[in-house]
């Protein structure tokens, strides 16, 4: 038996941190797709890590359940990352909703009662979350305490009819819930923390610059203060930290690592978007 990393989401983001705390360790690692599961997978094993793979929909209780328990055949489960979900491209309000906020939630509340001592949580989320304006304090406590099944039927969730503010909407979510799991997980030893990238270059990242808004995120990326995109390596970078020994005073936090985009958005060269955000 041997202590094992799950990865959720088998993107270059997933795989970055996947390479940084899985040595040594059993790998298992999910996707909607098991192609692309195996896909990674193969990358991986090439690398030298060992790894087995399970076709996993984020949105399923019943696949999350099924995932708990193929992972804690290998051994103690101490590393959970969750990279997967949907882009406001790539699906409409309901399944972007379900995929991202009530997947994820659930996610946090299974893996929470597993997870070892010592154990720790990622949840990647995005820049998205940071654009909304501040939200009424009854909004922030439901996306935060609300009983996963009760999620998707809050009423201002409801009310959203745009794809860009249905991810915002749980992109926000994302890091609230982690602050409320924090306490849970922290009672088993554990911790857990949100991550919220700007664009990086990943496949999901490339499908937004080439569709309907990539126009705007090119110029967007031209006038941010890093002047670029990120790489999945400097995602990884963060969240080793995050997730070593040296990280253990870190639970319930968000990580915003977006090259200065969100700080210009509010405050700098990039004001312009909030009129179009």
């Amino acid at each position: 038996m041997k202590d094992v990393v799950v990865l959720v989401g088998s993107g270059g983001i997933g795989q970055a941190i996947a390479r940084r705390v899985g040595a040594g360790r059993h790998v298992v690692l999910g996707d909607l797709r098991q192609e692309s599961a195996d896909s990674a997978a193969k990358i991986l094993e090439d690398a030298g890590f060992e790894v087995s793979t399970i076709a996993v929909d984020i949105s399923s209780r019943e696949s999350i359940l099924a995932l708990v328990e193929h992972a804690q055949k290998f051994g103690a489960v101490k590393n959970v990352i969750n990279a997967a979900g949907v882009s406001p491209s790539q699906a409409p309000v309901s399944a972007i909703l379900k995929v991202d906020l009530y997947g994820t939630a659930v996610f946090l509340e299974e893996f929470g009662k597993i997870i070892a001592d010592g154990g720790s949580g990622v949840i990647i989320s995005s820049q998205s979350g940071h654009r909304l304006p501040a939200l009424p304090e009854e909004q922030n406590t439901a996306l935060a305490t609300a009983p996963t099944e009760e999620l998707l039927n809050l009423p201002f969730l409801k009310e959203i009819t745009d794809t860009l503010r249905a991810y915002q909407y749980a992109k926000r979510g994302n890091c609230l819930r982690v602050m409320y799991e924090a306490s849970r997980w922290g009672k088993r030893g554990a911790t857990v923390n949100a991550i919220s990238p700007g664009v990086i270059i990943t496949p999901l990242a490339n499908d937004e610059l080439k569709g309907p808004r990539g126009e705007g995120y090119r110029k967007m990326l031209e006038a941010s203060p890093a002047g670029r995109a990120g790489c999945p390596d400097e995602v990884g970078d963060l969240a080793e930290f995050i997730m070593s020994s040296r990280g253990r005073f870190i639970s319930g936090a968000d990580f915003l690592i977006d090259g200065g985009t969100t700080a210009s958005y509010f405050y700098g060269d990039l004001q312009y978007l909030k009129k179009t955000h």
